[in-house]
């Protein structure tokens, strides 16, 4: 299981590094304080273990506490959403 999931705005990324393969959620800045989820990426070794679910979690528990919208663009985002509706306020732009 992933122990530290990492905020790097200049990549504008989530992302954490598990058994040394990297799995992360990319972002774009958005206008107005709402951020493209553009895409989640696992490594396929790493997949079925809940690292992507735990990324996007993050991702969206950390524009709640920055107030951004978000835009789910990615597949893996917007199922998230919709099997976790306390996120749904989020959805903007």
């Amino acid at each position: 299981m992933p122990r530290d999931i990492v905020h790097e705005p200049d990549s504008r990324r989530f992302v954490v590094e598990v058994e040394g393969q990297a799995a992360y959620l990319v972002y774009r800045d958005g206008a107005d304080g709402v951020y493209d989820f553009a895409s989640t990426y696992v490594p396929s070794a790493l997949r079925g273990r809940g690292i992507g679910e735990r990324i996007v979690r993050h991702a969206l528990d950390h524009a709640r506490e920055h107030g951004w919208k978000v835009i789910p663009n990615c597949w893996f985002v917007r199922d998230f959403i919709e099997r976790n509706p306390e996120y749904e306020e989020l959805v903007g732009g």
